[in-house]
């Protein structure tokens, strides 16, 4: 079977020679050849296993924390949709109320613009 061969390009514009997928397989069995696996540390092993606790629980915290905001932003998502409910039943148009809420996010000179646009567009329609 014919494998691709490969070379590769680092970025100061220096390439390796061609080789195959075998050819990479060839050289890591020679490196490794006859070399001794690492041997176990019990202080690495407790070290390690520290780290990994002690990134589960930063995790953990990190995800607690976004949910306990995801908590707090539906209950308030909540207490404005009662809000918006109060005004309606008192008879305000709550469309209209969203709309100036939206507006009052915005600047001033931003708002008179698109007002001024929109005027500009209503009088060449004939609307106004």
């Amino acid at each position: 079977m014919n494998q691709p061969r490969l070379s590769i390009t680092f970025p100061d514009g220096t390439t390796t020679p061609e080789f195959t997928l075998a050819d990479m397989q060839a050289v890591t069995a020679s490196l490794t050849k006859g070399k001794p696996r690492m041997k176990h540390d019990p202080d690495f092993a407790k070290a390690a296993d520290q780290a990994y606790r002690v990134t589960a629980d930063e995790l953990r915290q990190f995800i607690e924390r976004v949910e306990t905001e995801e908590d707090e932003k539906k209950a308030t998502a909540e207490r404005i949709k009662d809000i918006f409910a109060e005004a309606k039943g008192r008879g305000y148009d709550t469309k209209a109320i969203r709309k100036i809420i939206a507006l009052r996010k915005r600047k001033p000179d931003e708002v008179a613009e698109e007002e001024a646009v929109l005027d500009l567009y209503k009088s060449a329609l004939g609307m106004t």
